[in-house]
């Protein structure tokens, strides 16, 4: 699910660690994130802010985990201006 606030758009994802590919998957149940990196002590974490940062060409500060630092199922913080979130929303997550 996206939403839109004053300082950016939120998203819950559901990332799969030990993946053989980084890949963002959308089906009818969300989104799913795939991540090569280990879930161990932070890694798929920084992993999913490097992947995220790459993919929308933003600051990895721009990504902010909100909930779920220790769970499959995150809330992320994707601080971005007007212009950008409608490219955000248009692209990948929608």
């Amino acid at each position: 699910m996206i939403k839109e606030t004053k300082d950016g758009l939120t998203i819950q994802i559901k990332i799969s660690p030990n993946a053989s590919k980084n890949e963002i998957i959308k089906d009818e149940a969300g989104i799913k994130i795939k991540l090569t990196a280990q879930p161990v002590e932070g890694k798929a974490n920084k992993a999913l802010i490097e992947f995220l940062s790459k993919q929308f060409k933003i600051p990895k500060t721009s990504i902010i985990i909100l909930k779920g630092e220790t769970s499959k199922d995150k809330t992320l913080l994707i601080k971005v201006s007007d212009s950008d979130k409608i490219a955000l929303l248009k692209g990948v997550f929608i």
